[in-house]
This record gives C-alpha cells, sequence and structure tokens, in this order.
C-alpha cells in the first residue's frame, strides 16, 4: 500500500507497532488502494529508462557548465546540445582570447559529453529497437506525441492498465486532473494535481507540447478539438489537456489491443 494512505491510521506517535496496527487498519478498509507487484523484467526497464534519463541530465549540466565558462571571456553560446558546434568551434580557434588552460579545460568538458552522447544515443536506439519488436511499445507509439522514450516509461512504470476502471481513472492516477478543494456544495478546481507518476506525466506534457507546436506552424490541424483547444486556451493548458487525452488513449489501446485510428 502507498505510505500516504496508510499516515492517517497512526495513532499519535510513530513507532512499530503503531506502525503496524496502521496497517493492518489501513488493509481491512474496502476502497483501499494497493501498490502491483512488478517483474524483474518490468524493473530491467524502470533500470534503463532511469540510466537514460540520468545521462541525460549529466550532458546538459557539462553543456551548461561549459557555456557558463566560455560566457567570462565573451563567448556566448545559446541552450542545448544543438549549439555544442559553437563551443567547440570557439574553443579549436587559435586567434580567440581563450588561455591555454581554458582551452584543455574545454577539451575535457567536449571529452565527456561526447563520451556521454553515444551511450545516450545507443540507449535510445535500443528503445527504439525494442518499440518495433514489443506490440505494446509498437502499438503506443501510433498515438501522435508519444515515442519510444514515452512509450518505455508506460511500460516500465505504469501498473497493469486492466487494473483501472476507465482512462479517466489512469490520467487521474497520472496527476493529470485538477486539484480538488471543494466544499458545502461548492465545486472548486485548480492546477494539476501532479501526484501521479512523474517520469510518464512529464514526458505526456511534453509530447504534447511538440503536438500543438506542429499545429501552431501548420496553421491548423485535422483534429477540430485540437485547433480549437489551441486557439481557446493557453498554449500550456491546452499541452496539460491534451496530454490528459494521450493518457486515455493509451489506457483505451492497451485494454483494447488496437492501433491509433485518426478520428
Amino acid at each position: 500500500m502507498p505510505a500516504v494512505y496508510v499516515k492517517p491510521f497512526v495513532n499519535r506517535q510513530k513507532n512499530d507497532k503503531a506502525d503496524a496496527e496502521a496497517i493492518a487498519e489501513a488493509a481491512s478498509r474496502p476502497t483501499m488502494r494497493f501498490v502491483s507487484v512488478k517483474s524483474a523484467e518490468t524493473r530491467g526497464r524502470a533500470v534503463a529508462f532511469r540510466t537514460h534519463q540520468c545521462l541525460v541530465r549529466q550532458r546538459t549540466q557539462l553543456i551548461n557548465a561549459l557555456r557558463g565558462h566560455l560566457a567570462e571571456f565573451g563567448l556566448v553560446a545559446p541552450k542545448g546540445p544543438a549549439s555544442l558546434k559553437v563551443l567547440e568551434t570557439a574553443l579549436a580557434d587559435e586567434n580567440s582570447v581563450l588561455p591555454g588552460q581554458v582551452r584543455g579545460m574545454g577539451a575535457i568538458y567536449l571529452d565527456q559529453i561526447a563520451t556521454l552522447t553515444e551511450v545516450i544515443v545507443r540507449l535510445a536506439n535500443e528503445l527504439e529497437a525494442a518499440s518495433k519488436t514489443d506490440d505494446q511499445l509498437r502499438r503506443l507509439c501510433t498515438i501522435p506525441g508519444i515515442g519510444p522514450i514515452t512509450a518505455g516509461a508506460v511500460a516500465a512504470f505504469a501498473p497493469d492498465l486492466d487494473t483501472f476502471d476507465s482512462g479517466r481513472n489512469f490520467a487521474a492516477w497520472l496527476g493529470l486532473v485538477p486539484r480538488q478543494r471543494s466544499t458545502g456544495g461548492k465545486t472548486r478546481l485548480g492546477s494539476v494535481s501532479k501526484m501521479g507518476q512523474t517520469d510518464i506525466r512529464r514526458l505526456l506534457i511534453v509530447g504534447a507540447m511538440s503536438v500543438i507546436r506542429w499545429v501552431v506552424r501548420k496553421g491548423g490541424s485535422a483534429n477540430r478539438w485540437l485547433a480549437m483547444l489551441v486557439m481557446r486556451k493557453p498554449r500550456m493548458v491546452a499541452a496539460v489537456a491534451l496530454a490528459n487525452k494521450m493518457a486515455r488513449m493509451i489506457w483505451a489501446l492497451t485494454t483494447k489491443e488496437q492501433d491509433y485510428r485518426m478520428a
């Protein structure tokens, strides 16, 4: 059981006896939700995904550190791995104002970034290869805005989707629903709750934002609902709404074992 569901049943001070009593009391509740036990293969997918994300963060940290150091000497480059070529050119320029020691440190940064990039690309290729052979991953990749990384995160971190009664419940489990503070018969809804699985929710919002950017750039979409949503709402609000719909699509395609079909 999630620890947050057991905590309300702890009486006064926290100790082993009180914890055991709280667990027994919580387990007897008819509406209690239990954490599903994952297989070793599923946990292995989770390790592969976490490793990929960890290496991406480390590469970003190194790139930002190199950008910051070179900015002290007036060499400013845009953010992101795409601007790495600008930094390489600046370090290789013999006529620049960079001291020799800075060039040496810059070479160390570039070697580390290149090593991380090689491993990141290899892991991404493995996820893409798996998405072509695994039926579940291939099915999820047919949804616009979902790629091998997002599909792998769903397969690694989401429980068996048959345990959810509907796609709405799965979207709520991900935290893609408004936070409620309702009382006295008055419904008050706030921002998204963010109480679910962080990795899947983040990737779905990123994928939804990429779809919305494509719609804005093309000036419209064959999906009338999405086109009207982008026109009426701020871009991030539209992205969260689309991510909620993508979560419901994931549940429907997985439980019904069907590919995505454009409406």
